[in-house]
């Protein structure tokens, strides 16, 4: 397991690690919903910087910026979702970046990329799916006092073939993960190159 070294934890690496937090706080506010899929689940790429930061910087440099991220979100712009969103993004995309990144980082290659991201988008999707059918979606119902059966309507209502908390999972949260992690990689192969030396100094 790839941690931050104790001589990595210095000030320059700790700025660059917040400042990609910061820019990926950012994009996580230009969110919004996608056609097919409740609106509760929102398209942002905020898991950019954090893809960009695991490349540069190492597997957990893109969890703490996911970190980042998310307390910058429930502390400046609060929640609707009793935080249940905050928690399910968070636990995202610390999953694709530190899959991402820990395979990218064990051999610095093109392939090594493309294998990383391909892999974390799949990590990713089915950790958030079995958290949400287990988890999370039960607990903002709890935590709401919203019935599963009006989630379940709410989502029927923008995609009618999601029509149980198994079929929200299979036709809302899967396809939703792999839309964004594939739109996310994408970016991350065509920026990283010229970001990263910016990281790496």
């Amino acid at each position: 397991m790839y941690t931050l070294r104790k001589e990595d934890l210095n000030v320059k690496t700790m700025t660059k690690i917040a400042i990609l937090g910061v820019i990926s706080f950012v994009f996580m506010l230009l969110d919004f919903p996608l056609w097919f899929t409740p609106t509760f689940l929102k398209f942002d790429i905020s898991d950019l910087p954090s893809l960009i930061g695991a490349f540069a910087l190492g597997p957990m440099a893109g969890v703490l910026v996911q970190l980042i991220k998310n307390l910058l979100k429930l502390l400046l712009a609060g929640t609707n979702t009793a935080a249940v969103g905050e928690l399910a993004n968070f636990v995202v995309g610390s999953v694709f970046a530190y899959t991402a990144g820990f395979i990218y980082y064990r051999e610095k290659t093109f392939k090594n990329a493309i294998i990383g991201l391909i892999v974390g988008v799949l990590t990713m999707t089915v950790v958030i799916s079995f958290a949400n059918y287990y988890i999370m979606i039960p607990f903002y119902s709890k935590a709401y006092g919203l019935p599963l059966e009006k989630i379940i309507a709410m989502s029927t209502a923008v995609n009618k073939y999601i029509v149980d908390l198994k079929s929200l999972i299979i036709f809302g949260v899967v396809p939703f993960n792999l839309l964004k992690g594939l739109v996310t990689s994408i970016l991350t192969v065509l920026l990283y190159k010229r970001i990263s030396p910016i990281l790496k100094n």
